[in-house]
């Protein structure tokens, strides 16, 4: 790529940053009282997760999950077998969490994570169960939004005022780096945290014998 042709570079970074605020302000998770409270098949399954999902697609062609996707989860003990092919409303919020643990962990981690979670409260009669758990977390999540906000809108700034002393087309491509560094070490630091974590939880007699 040559140096003109990323100018106005920064304008669009601008834009995408506006958008993204934007759809922070905006942004919903999935529900438990959207999910079915009765059992669905592969496919029902699939349309529900692609739909409710969607906005977190990159691009228009892709998908948030796939059959063989889910088959590999179940496989990975990461989700617990469906019953007779048909998964429950539980299924679908373990599907959820794996949506959005995929993007920066392993499925390793994802399993070490997940299995005790699904091990003592996965289609349980007690109180505290996967759908108790699923909303108290998700509940949280909007109280993140405006503090996503203003690190976003921090670091944009940070960025705009990196490489002062440098002019033209050169300044504009190197501010723009600046903030994907930035917005990368953000990114590098949070997911360092999230493994040494993981790496916390004691391992599973189960998987210790495989």
């Amino acid at each position: 790529m040559k140096l003109h042709e990323v100018h106005g570079m920064n304008i669009q970074a601008e834009r995408v940053l506006e958008s993204i605020i934007e759809s922070l302000s905006k942004m919903e998770y999935v529900k438990s009282s959207e999910i079915p409270n009765i059992d669905l098949y592969m496919d029902q399954v699939l349309t529900f997760m692609n739909g409710h999902l969607e906005d977190a697609k990159r691009y228009e062609n892709d998908k948030i999950m796939t059959k063989t996707m889910i088959n590999n989860y179940a496989k990975n003990d990461l989700l617990p077998p469906p019953n007779k092919k048909k998964y429950s409303k539980e299924h679908l919020m373990v599907l959820t969490f794996i949506y959005y643990f995929k993007g920066i962990l392993s499925i390793k981690d994802i399993e070490t994570l997940l299995c005790p979670i699904t091990e003592r409260y996965f289609h349980t009669d007690n109180a505290l169960d996967i759908t108790r758990i699923y909303d108290e977390v998700c509940a949280h999540d909007k109280e993140r939004t405006k503090i996503l906000q203003d690190d976003i809108q921090a670091l944009f700034q940070a960025s705009s005022e990196t490489f002062s002393d440098v002019t033209g087309d050169d300044k504009e491509f190197l501010q723009f780096f600046s903030l994907i560094c930035m917005l990368s070490l953000d990114v590098y630091v949070k997911k360092m945290l999230i493994e040494k974590l993981i790496d916390l939880v004691p391992p599973n007699k189960d998987n210790k014998k495989k």
